[in-house]
């Protein structure tokens, strides 16, 4: 069997490559190790974890305890089971929806492992076992990422849990110890905190989330502890065992010992490329299995062979891995590569949420530029009092010299939704006019630009 172009994985970067290389009349094969195509970010990854986040927030009633106090609940007693209901509905229907993609554009799919014999060669091991030969003139690897799992942590311990377990988390504790404050680290600390699980975050660094402007994340740090989250950073976990009473004890650097129901151990994910035997077509991973392409045209050391999304490393973002795989499949087919976006949002899904566009201000500083900053409250604007919202903040920076827009930065309800009009002003180099002059609907979260806007024009020089 042959094809023009052959797909391994289907998650966000794939999929996007595969139907855009079906549209320019190619014919196209996705290979999924899965039953069901998806990959990572649709079965363990980025749809289960914002679902679980959801659920969690709507369960606790965390929107209404603006109103209503701290002790507001919608459901006393949260179970297991009822996280997962809402997170097997949406998992059919993510599924659904991208395998009626694949048909309607002529995807073709298949279950199985794919390794390379050669450089145009693989072999497909199906669910039953059985071997299948395909050939492909172009290729795209897009197998995502697996958890890292060190040697010292007990994974077989049903109290020990990975990024890729948690989703299917067997009960509810009391207590969770996460070690690891990247971004998924701190978005499963909050989910659980939300429901009221004591919480313990540790970081061997002594900062956390540094590609976030530092005003936000001290923002962020004081609401978690405000309700009880523990950070214990600067120190990591050099040992992880089962205490006399059965709880988990992790034994930090310095001495210090956190004890815990159970444990969530997300310091950092592999790329998922063991077993594709890549050395058979010349190419080599990092000690993350990570695999090196051009920046511009996601070409690896082969250049028929191209790699896109979390497999590549840095942002590891769903939004840019499927732009990757459709700048992959574009160049693979010889069509002229658009320009890239010079500025893209970060959405953290915590609990707060925060998202981020543009440059934080310690980037600011550091480049020399003449800038001044505005500040707005979510409690500030009518629809967050109508929401009940008592915290929420969002931060833009602006160009003294040019007027120009240089960064939002936004923790709070919706966060990851409003941070795009900021991004389309960036991208479009508007300056702090644009958000002075003109009318936004009332009420709204997004007047929380024209506030912001408008305190920082009250300092600039006129």
């Amino acid at each position: 069997m042959a094809y023009e172009f052959i797909v391994i994985g289907s998650g966000p970067s794939g999929r996007r490559a595969a139907i855009q290389a079906a549209k320019l009349g190619k014919s196209v094969l996705v290979i999924e190790g899965r039953q069901r195509v998806g990959g990572v970010s649709v079965h363990t990854g980025t749809i289960p974890s914002k679902t679980l986040r959801e659920t969690a927030l709507n369960l606790s009633g965390w929107r209404e305890r603006g109103f209503y106090g701290r002790s507001y609940r919608v459901k006393k007693e949260i179970g297991s089971e009822d996280l997962s209901i809402r997170l097997g509905k949406t998992l059919d229907h993510e599924v659904d929806v991208l395998e009626h993609q694949f048909l309607r554009n002529g995807v073709a799919t298949m279950a199985g492992f794919a390794r390379f014999i050669d450089a145009n060669r693989l072999v497909v091991t199906s669910p039953d076992c059985s071997e299948l030969i395909v050939e492909g003139a172009r290729f795209l690897i897009a197998v995502g990422t697996v958890p890292y799992q060190p040697d010292n942590v007990d994974f077989a311990d049903p109290d020990i849990l990975d990024s890729d377990e948690v989703v299917n988390i067997p009960r509810l504790p009391r207590s969770l110890a996460v070690v690891g404050a990247g971004v998924i680290g701190i978005e499963y600390a909050t989910i659980f905190s939300a429901l009221d699980v004591a919480v313990t975050v540790i970081e061997p660094r002594e900062t956390f989330l540094d590609f976030v402007d530092r005003e936000i994340i001290e923002e962020f740090v004081n609401q978690l502890r405000d309700r009880g989250v523990t950070f214990r950073l600067g120190s990591p976990a050099e040992k992880v065992e089962k205490g006399a009473d059965g709880r988990v004890v992790t034994t930090l650097g310095d001495g210090r010992t956190v004890r815990s129901e159970m444990l969530l151990y997300c310091a950092g994910r592999m790329g998922a490329t063991t077993g594709l035997e890549l050395e058979t077509c010349g190419l080599e991973t990092d000690m993350r299995g990570r695999l090196s392409v051009n920046p511009e045209t996601y070409q690896t050391a082969v250049p028929h062979i191209y790699a896109a999304g979390d497999v590549i490393g840095f942002p590891s973002l769903a939004s840019t891995s499927m732009e990757q795989g459709r700048i992959a499949a574009c160049h693979a087919f010889g069509l002229p590569l658009p320009p890239a976006p010079a500025f893209f949002p970060y959405g953290i899904y915590a609990v707060p949420e925060i998202s981020t566009v543009g440059m934080t201000e310690q980037e600011v500083r550091q480049r020399g530029i003449n800038y001044e900053t505005g500040i707005a409250r979510f409690r500030e604007t009518s629809r967050g009092h109508i929401m009940g919202l008592q915290q929420g903040l969002m931060k833009m920076i602006f160009s003294n010299k040019t007027r120009r827009l240089l960064g939002v930065h936004i923790i709070g309800e919706g966060a990851t939704e409003l941070i795009h009009i900021g991004q389309a002003v960036l991208n479009l180099k508007g300056t702090i006019d644009y958000f002075i002059e003109n009318t936004f609907n009332y009420p709204t979260l997004a007047e929380a630009y024209k506030i912001a806007a408008l305190d920082a024009w009250n300092r600039m020089a006129r």
